[in-house]
């Protein structure tokens, strides 16, 4: 999964929201670092600083999805 240029981040999130609520519903255990990690790796290159911006003054562990 991967952001496409021309889409929006909402749209990039719900549909990667969509994706781990179908795990959850076969039984998948997921968290919010999990999910979090992996909508920082999907982002396209354009938001490259807010990505090193989140992970240089937050802790990864304790974010929320919110």
């Amino acid at each position: 999964m991967q952001m496409e240029d021309d889409q929006k981040i909402a749209e990039c999130i719900s549909k990667l929201i969509n994706v781990v609520n179908q795990m959850k519903a076969c039984g998948e255990a997921n968290f919010d670092q999990q999910i979090i990690e992996k909508i920082m790796r999907t982002l396209s290159s354009r938001f490259d600083f807010i990505v090193v911006a989140i992970h240089e003054s937050k802790d990864v562990k304790t974010l929320k999805i919110e």
